[in-house]
């Protein structure tokens, strides 16, 4: 166990995003304990702030992107990497523009930075997540492996091959320490192949690209900072990613070819574990509500209260809930006899409900009813059964007015199995 971590005073930088070009302010300051990471528009006031959880990312080519209620950041894994990598564990993180600056393509700049401003302990324990099982993903060609660990720690092997065959791959191997971070990790630079950059120009990437922020592999001018900076640069890209698990990794990850996409697959697939073995049947009571909560607040009784407990709750921006699913259930004997289902339509009346209980939160809508307007791309993707845990999520997209749109998702033992955007509007009961 290590104490929680943050900066001693804010730092400031700014500078041009790889991909878009555009300059950007950053200011980086330091956070309460048990406030994560945050990422904040300041050119976008009524923006919420972005934590940098695996719930907000959304897959874009070539770079890490979290999103929230319509509102983006992208590019910033080199500082996540740093957060990983030195053990920073607070932050709130300003910034006047959508990308994070390239600065010199590394986190080189970053480390000093936080060196500078110093780091300080703070008074709560840092969450941590001990890898018990095996856990494989594949894309194509890309494989990423976390093995259980021998010790506490985290190891990371990076193995590199790349699609022109004049050009060497090679592996690297370290374990992760804030000492070695700094003197093996942060300072390996972006890259790209020659073949790619008039694809990636075309593609509007690379816009603020220079040859001394980049490295471009097949282009006899090129020299390199250190020995496999290129394979170095996966693993910096690699820790970024893991920091949106929201807690210290201890295991062994072996990663073959790998990108951001697999990296946050891998990582949606620890934090199913790691909230498997949070809660344990164990709910978190001092975020949620029980039932009885639950029932002051929407109308719904029996048979039609599809919400057992809420889990966890946000302001009135996200909250968690769960229906256990009974054998019981009054829908079982018609739905169907000899193979009991519970009905897709009942799986989005429970996100329905949870999203009331969400809404209702917000002081100008209190008494009111979350009346439900529509809902749009709905997709059913596995059977609920009785003896399951329905987990669903909702987080709020928008809300003007008297209306709100909410996006949820629904899962049993980890995997999805639906998600749907409602819009509501709220009245008079």
């Amino acid at each position: 166990m290590r104490a929680q971590r943050t900066l001693s005073v804010p730092i400031e930088f700014s500078g041009r995003g790889l991909h878009s070009g555009e300059e950007v302010r950053v200011r980086v300051l330091p956070a309460r304990e048990d406030a994560g990471v945050e990422f904040v528009r300041t050119d976008l006031p009524d923006a919420a702030p972005i934590p940098a959880h695996i719930r907000y990312y959304s897959n874009r080519d070539r770079r890490t992107h979290l999103e929230r209620g319509g509102s983006g950041v992208d590019t910033i894994e080199h500082l996540l990497a740093v957060c990983h990598g030195l053990r920073v564990d607070n932050l709130r993180v300003e910034m006047s523009g959508s990308e994070m600056p390239g600065l010199d393509g590394s986190a080189k700049t970053l480390v000093e930075l936080f060196h500078q401003a110093g780091i300080v302990e703070q008074g709560a324990h840092a969450k941590n997540f001990r890898l018990e099982e095996p856990i494989f993903v594949r894309d194509g060609a890309a494989t990423l492996v976390a093995l259980p660990a021998e010790r506490p720690g985290l190891t990371v092997q990076y193995i590199a091959s790349f699609s022109d065959p004049e050009i060497e791959g090679g592996s690297f191997h370290v374990e992760v320490t804030p000492e070695s971070f700094a003197r093996e990790i942060a300072p390996a630079r972006t890259f790209c192949l020659a073949s790619e950059v008039e694809h990636l120009r075309a593609a509007g990437l690379g816009r603020g690209a220079t040859r001394e922020n980049t490295v471009v592999l097949g282009d006899p001018a090129t020299v390199l900072r250190m020995p496999g900076e290129p394979v170095r640069h996966k693993l910096l890209d690699l820790l970024g990613d893991l920091q949106l698990l929201g807690a210290e990794l201890h295991a062994h990850l072996i990663a073959t070819r790998t990108g951001h996409k697999t990296n946050a697959e891998l990582v949606r697939r620890l934090y199913d574990l790691l909230e498997a073995q949070e809660t344990g049947g164990v709910i978190r009571r001092e975020t949620g509500l029980d039932v009885r909560e639950v029932m002051r607040m929407l109308p719904h009784r029996y048979p039609f209260l599809l919400i057992d407990r809420v889990i966890e709750i946000e302001g009135f921006q996200r909250a968690v809930g769960i229906k256990n699913v009974s054998i019981n259930e009054p829908f079982f004997p018609g739905h169907f006899p000899g193979r009991p289902l519970m009905p897709g339509v009942l799986q989005l009346e429970a996100m329905a409900q949870l999203s009331g209980v969400l809404l209702l939160r917000k002081l100008e809508h209190t008494g009111k009813l979350a009346v439900l307007w529509s809902i749009d791309k709905v997709k059913l993707r596995g059977p609920v059964e009785p003896g399951d845990q329905l987990r669903i999520e909702v987080e709020t997209q928008r809300m003007k007015g008297e209306t709100a749109q909410v996006r949820g998702q629904g899962t049993v033992a980890g995997k999805l199995v639906c998600e749907a955007l409602l819009t509501f509007t709220m009245v008079e009961p």
